[in-house]
């Protein structure tokens, strides 16, 4: 039986789910291994979405409920930053785990972090910093990257997102993407946290 490793974004403009499309890849790279692609609903009404110029979301990526995060071996949270923080939509959803945090269904599966801010001094480890609050109460296993992803990780020739706690990318105004080293950082960490994840599973 293959190992279900679930990447759960939430992405407004797009920078989060072109990081978690590369990070299934590298997870779906290691044999044995099942990544799935789910997106959290949204919580703004679309007539906010439209004044901010938010595209539609992707119609191919279903959208979870809390209740199945039960059903995966491991987990990839990925969000946007707000003000240093979590945003708001995953939060939400987050919240509504109380449940599986009863029957303590996630306790003692692998989870990682990813995300994705305005700026280099925008959140890239206060998010994941504070994120890990979450993970910690339902008993789950943070899944840091480190440095295991080699040379990129320390270079000083480029502005990049991403840091030890997991991979990210920096959206500017909007209008930069996530650059070549930004997503081959992502792809380290999704199959890094699948390897992880398969181990733990056997």
């Amino acid at each position: 039986m293959a190992v279900k490793l679930y990447i759960v974004y939430y992405s407004m403009y797009g920078h989060v789910e072109k990081l978690a499309r590369e990070i299934q890849k590298g997870a779906n790279s290691v044999e044995g291994v099942e990544a799935v692609l789910y997106q959290v609903a949204e919580t703004l009404p679309e007539e906010v979405l439209s004044k901010m110029y938010a595209p539609p979301k992707s119609v191919d990526v279903p959208f979870i409920e809390a209740k199945d995060l039960a059903e995966a071996d491991g987990f990839l949270f990925g969000f946007p930053t707000r003000f240093g923080m979590m945003a708001a939509q995953f939060k939400s959803f987050l919240d509504a785990t109380g449940g599986l945090w009863r029957t303590q269904s996630l306790a003692g599966k692998p989870a990682g972090l990813f995300i994705s801010t305005a700026s280099q001094g925008g959140g890239q480890e206060t998010t994941a910093l504070t994120a890990i609050t979450q993970l910690t109460h339902h008993g789950m296993i943070f899944v840091p990257i480190g440095y295991t992803g080699g040379a990129g990780m320390s270079t000083m020739d480029e502005a990049r997102g991403g840091s030890p706690y997991g991979s990210g990318t920096l959206a500017g105004d909007g209008s930069r993407q996530p650059s070549k080293l930004e997503l081959e950082t992502a792809f380290h960490q999704g199959k890094y946290t699948a390897e992880i994840t398969k181990k733990l599973k056997q």
